[in-house]
C-alpha cells in the first residue's frame, strides 16, 4: 500500500507501508487554489458582505491602513489589490498605509508592497510594528480589569482601519479571531506573551475564550466594522477571499474553513505523519506545534508521531529552555513564569512528548533535535522504514492548517 505527499516547497514522500496496513489519507482540500487572486480580492472589494463596496467607504482625504496580519499567504496580491482599488476610487496613495509585522520582517518574508509600481510604491507609508517600542503605541481603552489597551499609533489616528487576516483551526489555542488581526498583533509585548500562554492548552480553556471576546472588544472600541480575510490553501496558496461586514465575514469564513479543512477519519492510528508544506511563512515553529496538536488528535496512546517540514529556523526561548533543562516539568514551570512568546509552542511540544513518540523530518540540527527528546530523521526513507513498523497510518498533509477528527472519539 502506498501513500504520498508533499512538504516544504518541493520536497515529496512516497511511503510504501506493509501488507494489510490500515491507512487513511486527509489534509488535503478538495477545492484547487486560486489561479488570479488578484481578481478575487477585487471581486470580494466590490461586492463585499453585508456592506457597501470598500470604494464608497472611504473618502478621497481618508487616512487608510491596511493592517497586515502575520504571514499571510501571497499577501502581497492581496495587498496590491486593494490598494488598487482604493486608488481607483480616488483615495491619496499619500495617506493610505501598510502596517506589517516585526515577525514578518524578522522571517524574512518578501514585501507586501513588492508588487505596486514604484512611483505608487514611493507615496505609500510603511511601517514595521514595534511591539517594544513605547513611541509606537497609543492608549485605546483600557480592559474590565484596569489593563491598558496599547495599539500601534497609526490604527488610532486612521479614519479607515482594514485589517487583512488569514482565517484559522478554531480549536486552535492560538488562534483568537478575525479581530487578532489587529490585537494582539499590534498591540505591546506584554500583551502578547498574555496570548501565548500554555493556559490555553486544552479542549475547553476558560483564558481562550477570554481573549476572544477580549479582541473582539478592540475591534469594536476602534471601530473596525470591515474585514479581508483569506482562507489558507495547500502550503502558500489562497483558496478563498471574504471581505465585507466583521460579523458577516466571519460567519462566511468559518464555513469556508470548514469545507476546505474539516475531516474525519474512522480511528486513531498507530502513526500519524504529519506534513508541513509550503515556503519559510509556513516552516515555523508556531506551525509545529500547530500540526503536533492535530496530530496528537489522530494518534493511538503509545503510538508514534512522524513531522515532515522544513524547518531551519533557530527555536525561541521557551523551545531553547525545554532542549536545556535536564527536567522537561521544571523547564515548563520556569516557562509559565516567564511566558516567552513561544511558550503555547512549548507547551504543545511537551504535551506530545508526554503521550507519544515524536519523530522529525527537518532541516534543524540533529543535536538540538535529540535535546528536545524527539528522534531526527534522516531522510524520507528513514521515514519509510518507521512506518512500516505499524499497523495502522494516518497521513495527516498541510497539518497546520487541518481539522480533522477520529470519528471513535
Amino acid at each position: 500500500m502506498r501513500s504520498s505527499f508533499r512538504y516544504g516547497t518541493d520536497h515529496s514522500v512516497d511511503l510504501e507501508l506493509a501488507n494489510g496496513t490500515w491507512l487513511a489519507e486527509c489534509g488535503t482540500p478538495p477545492q484547487a487554489p486560486l489561479e488570479d487572486l488578484g481578481a478575487a480580492v477585487e471581486g470580494a472589494l466590490g461586492q463585499p458582505l453585508d456592506y457597501p463596496p470598500l470604494a464608497r467607504s472611504a473618502t478621497p482625504g481618508d487616512r487608510v491602513v491596511l493592517a497586515l496580519e502575520h504571514a499571510v499567504p501571497q499577501s502581497a496580491e492581496v495587498v496590491a489589490a486593494a490598494i488598487e482599488h482604493l486608488r481607483r476610487a480616488g483615495v491619496d496613495p499619500d495617506g493610505v498605509t501598510v502596517l506589517r509585522t516585526a515577525a514578518d520582517v524578522q522571517a524574512q518574508l518578501p514585501d507586501p508592497c513588492r508588487l505596486l509600481a514604484d512611483d505608487l510604491k514611493g507615496r505609500l507609508t510603511r511601517l514595521t510594528h514595534d511591539p517594544d517600542s513605547r513611541q509606537q503605541l497609543a492608549y485605546l481603552a483600557a480592559t474590565d480589569d484596569g489593563t491598558p489597551i496599547l495599539l500601534n499609533r497609526a490604527l488610532i489616528d486612521a479614519d479607515v482601519v482594514v485589517p487583512i487576516g488569514c482565517l484559522g483551526n478554531r480549536r486552535a489555542p492560538d488562534y483568537h479571531g478575525i479581530h487578532a488581526a489587529i490585537y494582539p498583533t499590534f498591540s505591546d509585548q506584554k500583551t502578547r506573551m498574555r496570548f501565548s500562554s500554555m493556559d490555553l492548552l486544552g479542549p475547553r480553556s476558560a483564558l481562550k475564550k477570554h481573549l476572544v471576546r477580549l479582541c473582539n472588544d478592540v475591534g469594536w472600541l476602534l471601530g473596525v466594522s470591515f474585514t479581508i480575510q483569506v482562507v489558507p490553501g495547500p502550503g502558500d496558496r489562497v483558496l478563498h477571499v471574504v471581505a465585507g461586514q466583521v460579523e458577516a465575514v466571519r460567519r462566511r469564513g468559518r464555513e469556508l474553513y470548514r469545507a476546505a479543512w474539516a475531516g474525519s477519519v474512522p480511528q486513531r492510528a498507530g502513526l500519524v505523519v504529519a506534513a508541513i508544506e509550503g515556503g519559510p511563512a509556513r516552516q515555523t515553529w508556531r506551525n509545529l506545534g500547530r500540526a503536533l496538536a492535530a496530530a496528537v488528535a489522530l494518534v493511538e496512546d503509545g503510538g508514534a508521531i512522524a513531522l515532515c517540514c522544513d524547518l531551519a529556523a533557530e527555536p525561541g526561548p521557551a523551545v531553547r529552555q525545554l532542549a536545556e533543562s535536564p527536567s522537561r516539568q521544571a523547564a515548563l514551570r520556569q516557562i509559565g513564569k516567564d511566558r516567552p512568546e513561544d511558550a503555547l509552542t512549548a507547551g504543545q511540544l511537551a504535551d506530545a512528548l508526554d503521550r507519544v513518540e515524536v519523530y522529525l523530518l527537518s532541516r534543524l540540527d540533529d543535536a538540538l533535535v535529540e535535546r528536545l527528546d524527539v528522534a531526527p530523521l534522516a531522510d524520507p526513507a528513514e521515514l519509510a522504514r518507521l512506518a512500516r513498523r505499524f499497523p495502522s497510518c494516518i497521513v495527516l498533509s498541510n497539518a497546520a492548517s487541518a481539522l480533522v477528527s477520529a470519528e471513535e472519539d
